[in-house]
This record gives structure tokens, C-alpha cells and sequence, in this order.
């Protein structure tokens, strides 16, 4: 007997329904892939204070596994020379300067009511988001106090922190104008805040472990005040100025914190599906926490090297060359369009990114540098960097300051070649004139495009202590 007509017609929807669930299951295999990101922020890290950085005092093995897994940038900058603004940076993808974050606010109590990053600025959880990442932040904010500014209404599902610049370690109830809270809600009771935050995120990625997930990871250490428990200050015996000896403690503390972050993702099968990033925000406040810069000239809030280029890492198994070290200029610009693109997501011209897709340059298909030249302006101080060369007005340099009232400008601007004098002794601006003009016009023609800042704190920051 013939099979009848309505037997194929039935054979022809099974098989078709067979194939869409099979397209699906594809699909959902396909996102199944897509890479998690890890963002871990250190805070006043000096440029020389890891082991991989050439610290032999405290040891840092976990910090270092992810440059030993991956590239370890010795030119990595960040677009600000302290806090707020260099994080405004990071999570928009574009120099803060160009939306008016030029300035930390100050103390809670005494900041603007507008202060906070811009809500015509979209952020990196809010993109990662509408690609269906789940999202998630245990830390420091500093990006705005009212409620449209905070991390639950900019693109993060989960959030545990504090919105402010620095909080006690280990009283939760500190600084009621600051205090620590669970999405929206202030929290009592904490144990440290550097454990807290490593097991809040190690829990939020054993949670998430079946989806796609970012995860940002802003540690208060090693800012000031400078408080550990004994734990592990017992790690450090030689040491015997306390200060110092505190500050290893907290360093060794947010070590362990990100081996345990680390651990977790090694133990869940998720290294080589994930991004990792690891950075300072900016140089050390040498004189407030001992944070060294070594060997770099200058301290946080300054322009020169010392404020603004740090620690940088990135790891991704199987994708980012193992032990590579990279000494082309990258900036915590290049974290949002690295991880975008990553995810598979097409970095859109008209959402003027300043910072650069890095996995080109990282998996050999370019040998060229990621920028032509990097910029800062920070109230008079500038700088700039191009090739070897960097441009310079700060504490020190004909009188550079960082918020004095007034315009800047490249008039007596110092020049330098940090391939030859990284520690940025010998003025060349005499020397080498037209380099100088060189550098001096690009850096005004880029100062044009910029706003004026929306807030000043109203006090000089050079390496004092920021709120």
C-alpha cells in the first residue's frame, strides 16, 4: 500500500519541527559559548607594589596568574590620575573628559547634587545587558550618590558595595552618608570588606555558572584608611613599620580575594569561556598608604607616569597567549570595546568610542599600536603620550596643577622619552622642538573636542588623600 498523502505531509512537519528545535538547541549552544567577563578593579595599586611588577616584599601569586596566563601590559594607563573619573572612563569606553567627569566629588556629605556618571552615557553593564549577560558588582562605586545613578539603575542585576570613595574595612555603619548596602538597602554587619566582596562574587558566579555573565569586581583595597586583621599581618613579620606592614596585609588580602574569584571559575569549568581583566585605577598615594609607583616618577592625582599608569592585565585561556608581556600604550578605555566585541557584539562608530578592541593586537593579527597617542587633562594638568614621547604639565612642571581654576594649555610644557627615561628626569622640550610642537598641537586639538567639568571639589588633590 502507497503511504497516503497526509503521512508525508505529516513526515514533512515532523521533520521540520525537528529542525527548528535543532536550530534552537544551536542557538542556545551558540550562546551558551559566548565568554563571561571578569573586571577586577584595585584601588591606589602602585605601579610597582605585585610580584609580577617586581615587588619581592609581598607576594602576590594570584594577582600574578592572571598575567602568567595571559599579557601583562608595563604601558598600561588609565585616562585619569585618581578615582572617579578613571572609573567613569572604564565603564563608558570614552575619555570621562568628554561628559564633564573630569573631578571626584569629595565627601559624600559635601559632594554636588548632580554628581554621577552621565545618563546619556550608556555603560558596559547596560550593553552587556541587552546581549542577555547577567550582571553583577561587589565593591566600589563612585560614579554618583542619587538613586538614578547607582549601580542597580545603570545595568547591574546584583550589586553589594558603597557609592562613596573610601569606607572603613570593617565597620559597616562608619559613614552613615556612605553606608554599605545590598542593591538598595544599607547592610549592618560586615566582616572585611575585601573578603566580603571576593565571596559575594565567587557566589554570584556560581549562581550564574549556566548563563552568560559579567562580573565587576572594584576592591576598596589598598585605599586608605589602612586597616587589616591579623590574619594577615602575620604574613609579614619583617616588616616593621606598621604602616607598611598594614598596607601588606591589605595587598596579601585582596591576592587571596582574587585567587578565590579565580578558583571558582577554574573549578566550574569556566576559565577558557572567560574574559579577565585585572587594573588599578590609578598610581599609589605614596606619602598617605606607602603604595609605590617604582619606578616611575610622581603619585596619584598627578599626570605624570606615577599617577596614571599602572598595573594592567588580561587573561582569556586559550584565545590571549600565555606569559606574553606587551609594552605598546593601552588604556582602561579599551576595556568595554575588548569585552564588547568579545561577546560577539559590532562596536557601533556613532557610540564614539575612544577605547580600541585589544584581542587584534593580542592574537598577533596586528603589530601596529592600539593608539597613535593617549591624552589626559585633568584642571591644568595634561598630558599626552605618542610613541615613546609623553607631554607634560604637572606638580613640579612649571607649576602644573590639578584643579585650579582656569583654562589648560601646552605653554611650558615638559617633554620626555620614556623609552629612554621612563622616571621622566630629562626635560627635552628644549632639545627637541618640533617634537614638542608636535605633541603640543595634537593635544590641543583634542582638548577642543572636550567639555568643561561639570564639578570641582574645590581643593588642590595633589597626592592628598580623595573621598
Amino acid at each position: 500500500m502507497r503511504p497516503s498523502r497526509c503521512f508525508f505531509m505529516s513526515l514533512s512537519i515532523t521533520i521540520a519541527s525537528l529542525l527548528v528545535i535543532d536550530a534552537s538547541a544551536t542557538e542556545i549552544r551558540h550562546q551558551a559559548r559566548r565568554p563571561n567577563i571578569l573586571v577586577i578593579v584595585a584601588d591606589d595599586l602602585g605601579y610597582g607594589e605585585l610580584s609580577c611588577q617586581g615587588n619581592p616584599q609581598i607576594p602576590t601569586p594570584n594577582i600574578d596568574s592572571i598575567a602568567k596566563s595571559g599579557v601583562r601590559f608595563t604601558s598600561g594607563y588609565v585616562s585619569g590620575p585618581y578615582c572617579s573619573p578613571t572609573r567613569a572612563g572604564l565603564l563608558t569606553g570614552r575619555y570621562q573628559q568628554r561628559f564633564g567627569h573630569e573631578f571626584n566629588p569629595g565627601p559624600a556629605q559635601r559632594a554636588q547634587a548632580d554628581f554621577g556618571i552621565s545618563t546619556k552615557e550608556t555603560l558596559l553593564p547596560e550593553r552587556l545587558k541587552k546581549s542577555g549577560y547577567v550582571t553583577g558588582m561587589f565593591g566600589k562605586w563612585h560614579l554618583g550618590y542619587r538613586s538614578e545613578f547607582t549601580p542597580p539603575k545603570r545595568g547591574f542585576d546584583e550589586y553589594f558595595g558603597f557609592l562613596g570613595g573610601a569606607h572603613s574595612y570593617l565597620d559597616a555603619s562608619s559613614d552613615t552618608n556612605n553606608p554599605i548596602l545590598e542593591g538598595d538597602k544599607p547592610v549592618n554587619n560586615i566582616g572585611y570588606t575585601t573578603e566580603e566582596f571576593g565571596h559575594r562574587a565567587t557566589r554570584f558566579i556560581e549562581k550564574h555558572q549556566k548563563e552568560s555573565w559579567f562580573c565587576y569586581l572594584p576592591f576598596n583595597a589598598v585605599h586608605a584608611p589602612l586597616q587589616t586583621t591579623e590574619k594577615y599581618l602575620s604574613r609579614f613579620p619583617n616588616i616593621t613599620r606598621p604602616r607598611r606592614q598594614t598596607f601588606a596585609g591589605m595587598l596579601s588580602a585582596m591576592d587571596d580575594a582574587v585567587g578565590e574569584v579565580m578558583k571558582k571559575v577554574r573549578d566550574l569549568g569556566l576559565e577558557e569561556n572567560t574574559l579577565v581583566v585585572f587594573i588599578s585605577d590609578n598610581g599609589g598615594p605614596t606619602n598617605q598608604t606607602s603604595s609605590r609607583n617604582t619606578p616611575l616618577h610622581g603619585f596619584k592625582a598627578q599626570t605624570w607616569e606615577g599617577g596614571i599608569r599602572v598595573p594592567f592585565m588580561m587573561q582569556w585561556k586559550g584565545r590571549i597567549p600565555a606569559g606574553k608581556v606587551d609594552d605598546r600604550p593601552v588604556i582602561q578605555l579599551d576595556v568595554l570595546p575588548t569585552a564588547l566585541a568579545a561577546v560577539g557584539e559590532t562596536l557601533n562608530p556613532e557610540w564614539k568610542l575612544d577605547g580600541v578592541d585589544l584581542m587584534p593586537y593580542l592574537t598577533k593579527k596586528t603589530e601596529d599600536a592600539p593608539h597613535k597617542a593617549l591624552y589626559w587633562r585633568f584642571g591644568k594638568q595634561i598630558a599626552l603620550r605618542m610613541g615613546d614621547w609623553k607631554l607634560v604639565k604637572a606638580p613640579g612642571a612649571n607649576g602644573g596643577q590639578s584643579e585650579e581654576l582656569g583654562k589648560a594649555d601646552t605653554v611650558g610644557a615638559h617633554l620626555y622619552n620614556l623609552k629612554k627615561d621612563i622616571g621622566e628626569t630629562e626635560n627635552l622640550a628644549e632639545k627637541e622642538p618640533q617634537k614638542l610642537k608636535e605633541l603640543s598641537d595634537a593635544w590641543n586639538t583634542w582638548n577642543k573636542e572636550l567639555v568643561e567639568p561639570k564639578w570641582r571639589p574645590g581643593r588642590a588633590a595633589n597626592n592628598k588623600q580623595d573621598h
